[in-house]
């Protein structure tokens, strides 16, 4: 079973803390824009401490990143915590925090990708609380007209028992502008996306419960209670699961052995489906990429694999929450995502 914060509605309040990296001064200008976006969505936004500085990575030390994510995280009146964005080793963290107490609270909305997925899947592995993979903060610009990421927060305003469809978007973002240099600036949409599906199937269908986020932080905790495959399933009742994973920086050997480890350790063996997001990693090797890549570790899958999905650092994001039964439906035609609450 797992546990739907409640729906996030205008007049809410939403904390702004930075459990991995922080922000730094330069990029000032743009953290300001995105907060101003916030509240006038109608959001009481609340900055913590830990957001407006970066040094060896981090926002500020782990005592204290770990204090300021537990007090909005037990504050009765916050109803979200979006972090402007990843970072490296944010799963320092997880040690730290107290799921005990934690357990005692109503779950709320804890928001965004990359090293924030590190957070997102120790609260749902721990707790069975639905959190939200999707657009960072700093991506959140007012200028920005790309559907999904336009309508990232959309989905946390629904209530238990309602349902959401998102489509693939039609472009992406290869190469982004400077966040110093254009503060108000949106995506920069470039080559056509396609939604792939590994063999020769023309359209597949998948259902299940949605669980994953970056592979680069969750082959490091595969198989621990922060990533807890077993417990997963457990929670999802027999209704299956959707895994979802993406590549930021992993070569093409190194994502190889990364899925390969996730093999091994039995995180394929009951699932109803995979969803790779497309590889931000530069690679010059034309004779390994994803399609070679995924066909020699799941030709022979008992479910679907499909890559180059709408997940990851190469934008726009659906919002994908961990825990909601998903229906995936993709053809050469349309690609459609529905997630029921």
């Amino acid at each position: 079973m797992f546990h739907i914060p409640k729906p996030l509605k205008k007049g809410d309040t939403v904390a702004i803390t930075a459990p991995s990296s922080g922000v730094p001064q330069a990029m000032h200008p743009r953290l300001d824009v995105v907060l101003a976006h916030l509240r006038n969505q109608g959001y009481h936004v609340i900055e913590g401490q830990c957001l407006r500085a970066n040094h060896q990575h981090v926002s500020a030390s782990k005592a204290h990143r770990t204090k300021e994510l537990m007090d909005f995280l037990l504050d009765p009146q916050v109803d979200a915590i979006l972090p402007p964005w990843g970072g490296e080793i944010g799963m320092d963290l997880l040690d730290a925090l107290d799921y005990n107490q934690l357990a005692t609270v109503r779950p709320k909305w804890l928001v965004g990708h990359s090293d924030i997925s590190t957070l997102l899947n120790a609260l749902t592995s721990k707790l069975g609380w639905c959190t939200a993979h999707t657009t960072n903060l700093m991506q959140m610009v007012p200028s920005e007209s790309e559907p999904l990421t336009a309508s990232a927060l959309m989905p946390l305003s629904l209530a238990s028992g309602q349902s959401f469809t998102q489509h693939a978007s039609s472009h992406y973002q290869q190469h982004g502008v400077s966040f110093i240099e254009y503060p108000e600036q949106g995506l920069q949409l470039g080559p056509k996306s396609q939604w792939k599906i590994l063999g020769q199937a023309d359209e597949v269908e998948c259902r299940g419960h949605l669980f994953g986020g970056c592979l680069d932080i969750l082959i490091h905790l595969a198989g621990t209670e922060y990533f807890d495959i077993n417990r997963f399933e457990q929670r999802s009742q027999g209704q299956g699961m959707i895994l979802y994973l993406e590549n930021a920086e992993l070569s093409p050997p190194a994502m190889f052995r990364a899925l390969q480890g996730l093999k091994y350790r039995g995180f394929f063996r009951h699932l109803n489906g995979l969803l790779i997001g497309r590889n931000a990693a530069p690679s010059h090797d034309p004779t390994f990429n994803d399609q070679q890549i995924l066909t020699q570790l799941f030709a022979d899958a008992p479910f679907p694999v499909i890559y180059d999905a709408d997940i990851g650092h190469l934008p726009p994001n659906m919002t994908l929450l961990n825990g909601v039964l998903a229906v995936v439906k993709v053809s050469r035609a349309s690609t459609s995502l529905t997630q029921y609450l």
